[in-house]
């Protein structure tokens, strides 16, 4: 692959993904892409880059996009964020929504469906303190394909090992062959839809809770910028933004504030309050969390 090759595929994946590469990444992309690539009978790296440069190749494109992803996720991914929503999140919106009785959280790259179910499952283990309540619990990827892997639900021995406990695997998983599969009562909870983050996603509506983690450390620092004060305008006043252990707002945005020492979690500055979001369409049959499970 040429420099101006690689040049030009680093331009395409920031335009569509947001995804900045540095100039050592060449043989990240040469393996992610040669599959894609032979894939589509073309003539390697070359050929890939000949066949997007002509046009009309919209899904070459996405392929090259999602073979890009890092899509790197497990289960209850570094603990201190799933504490802090059975401990003190889901209680805190209980108390601030009684009236309503009504829910709403995003994960905002979902990848394979770990972080999304890891809620669900924690749900569903408070299910006696959210009993009538309606949760709605909404998961996004840029990528199809593991979505499609995240609706089935189905994940390896080494995945199911990765930060899950073992009494939640006994009582919420099934195995199947040399898999296991998520109960589909755990996966009725979580509604998945394609979104790329770098567009408008005001019409999903206002959330309670917002999961967008380990999403900005690939990002360049105006798309940071950008991505946090739409987040800002889709989180309510009242509500929270849990990002990444690697992840922080400060120098980016006055849109968040910190919470204490609560390193990750942050809520909306009153300040700087701006909702923008439009009133959320059905996402299908309400996502009741005491529904379901095995």
């Amino acid at each position: 692959m040429t420099p101006l090759d690689y040049d030009f595929l680093r331009k395409c994946l920031k335009e569509r993904s947001g995804v900045v590469l540095s100039a050592d990444k060449q043989y990240l992309v040469e393996s992610r892409l040669l599959p894609v690539a032979r894939k589509a009978g073309l003539d390697g790296l070359g050929g890939l880059v000949a066949a997007l440069k002509g046009g009309h190749a919209d899904a070459l494109m996405t392929a090259v996009v999602e073979a890009m992803m890092t899509n790197e996720s497990f289960f209850f991914r570094d603990k201190i964020p799933f504490e802090n929503f059975r401990s003190m999140l889901l209680p805190a919106l209980i108390a601030a929504r009684r009236t309503s009785r009504v829910i709403r959280i995003w994960c905002a790259a979902a990848a394979a469906g770990q972080e999304p179910y890891s809620l669900a499952m924690s749900l569903k283990e408070m299910e006696r303190d959210i009993a009538g309540w309606r949760i709605e619990l909404l998961a996004t990827d840029l990528s199809n394909e593991v979505l499609e892997k995240a609706r089935l639900g189905l994940y390896s021995q080494f995945e199911v090992q990765r930060g899950l406990p073992i009494q939640l695997l006994i009582k919420y998983f099934a195995q199947v062959g040399d898999t296991w599969q998520i109960a589909p009562g755990i996966r009725a909870m979580v509604k998945y839809r394609q979104l790329n983050l770098l567009s408008d996603f005001s019409h999903l509506g206002m959330f309670d809770l917002i999961f967008c983690r380990n999403v900005l450390i690939y990002f360049d620092q105006q798309t940071k910028i950008d991505l946090l004060d739409r987040l800002a305008r889709v989180v309510a006043i009242d509500g929270y933004l849990v990002l990444g252990a690697a992840e922080t707002v400060v120098g980016l945005t006055d849109s968040f504030k910190i919470v204490g020492d609560k390193h990750g979690l942050y809520v909306p500055n009153a300040q700087s309050f701006k909702p923008s979001a439009v009133p959320p369409k059905k996402l299908g049959p309400h996502l009741a969390a005491v529904n379901g499970g095995r």
